[in-house]
């Protein structure tokens, strides 16, 4: 049976002079560090997701050798756009020019993987109760909020009853800030997990992993995962208990 992993925020040079060491020597040869671990665990039959922030690239010309070498690796891939994948062009060209390496995109719409319906959008920031948004960020808000539903429901076209799990790029919710709209939709729609990254350094903390309103959350950014994806499990009863970890 296909397994499930997930890692974001692997923000490959794209031609930009980028080198994420410049965030702590944690980041020494990431790449190199994730792809160990990748050959070592995922089966050809297995699928890894990618919650955006592929490539610092702002061309696809300049982001295919990104994402050539994340295609050498075992696996199908499913990507979603970040709120740095400046690069990604119109979802049909990109679908063409990944298919050689048995890579898909989700934008705003689902996938059938079999044992599992994958969907997703990129979301954004979240109105904060003590930080609210700009009336811009406010719209650009919604707008993710209609676009998540939209996935949702295509996703559970696809499903007829089997699980669905959803990408998004921006926390759909936070430690401290649980009872969101995202996460209400989310549980509104049955969803069995959700994998997100956007979150480094300091802030992983303001992270949730763990299971809330009968979803599980994976924060899967590389360095919140010690640069080793996290498999997913969609199997587990959910919503059996509330936990935070």
């Amino acid at each position: 049976m296909m397994k499930l992993y997930a890692i974001a925020d692997l923000h490959l040079p794209g031609g930009e002079d980028k080198p994420m060491n410049r965030f702590g020597s944690h980041w020494d040869n990431h790449f190199a560090r994730i792809s160990e671990d990748w050959r070592q665990r995922v089966r050809e039959e297995d699928t890894v997701l990618i919650p955006g922030d592929i490539s610092w690239a702002m061309q696809v010309e300049n982001a295919l050798p990104d994402l050539e070498s994340i295609g050498a690796l075992p696996g199908r891939k499913v990507l979603l756009r970040g709120n740095h994948d400046y690069w990604w062009p119109s979802i049909q060209r990109l679908r063409e020019l990944i298919r050689p390496w048995r890579m898909d995109a989700i934008q705003n719409d689902a996938l059938d993987l079999g044992d599992v319906v994958v969907c997703g959008t990129r979301g954004w920031m979240l109105p904060v109760p003590e930080n609210p948004l700009s009336a811009e960020n406010e719209k650009i808000y919604r707008r993710e909020l209609l676009r998540l539903e939209m996935s949702l429901q295509r996703a559970a076209e696809l499903a007829k009853g089997r699980p669905v799990v959803a990408m998004t790029h921006y926390p759909p919710l936070l430690r401290y800030w649980r009872d969101t709209e995202p996460a209400a939709m989310l549980s509104r729609w049955g969803t069995a997990a959700v994998v997100y990254g956007h979150l480094h350094g300091e802030a992983i903390r303001e992270g949730f992993s763990g299971v809330h309103g009968g979803v599980r959350y994976c924060l899967t950014s590389c360095d919140s995962l010690g640069f080793r994806l996290q498999e997913i499990d969609w199997r587990s009863e959910s919503g059996l208990g509330e936990t935070n970890y």
